[in-house]
């Protein structure tokens, strides 16, 4: 099995795919209706001069989010079967 790591830990450039979302629900439907659902790819594209929030590449659009709420996507660093 994959090792997995949470979004927040995404380095700048790096890739890595969904395995889960584990957000309270008002996030965790929030992070689902942006697209993190289990397979996507997401791409860090860099972080803020304080480091928070970052911005991520997912499904063609880029979205800012602060650690905390990027600690709670568990990702895997290759394609994941559904």
């Amino acid at each position: 099995m994959l090792s997995s790591f949470s979004l927040d830990r995404l380095g700048d450039g790096q890739s890595a795919y969904v395995v889960r979302v584990e957000a309270e629900p008002a996030m965790g439907r929030r992070l689902l209706d942006m697209g993190l659902i289990p397979g996507t790819r997401v791409t860090c594209r860099g972080r803020s001069p304080a480091g928070d929030p970052a911005a991520y590449l997912i499904r063609g659009a880029v979205v800012a989010l602060r650690t905390r709420d990027a600690a709670s996507v568990g990702l895997a660093p290759g394609p994941v079967t559904v």
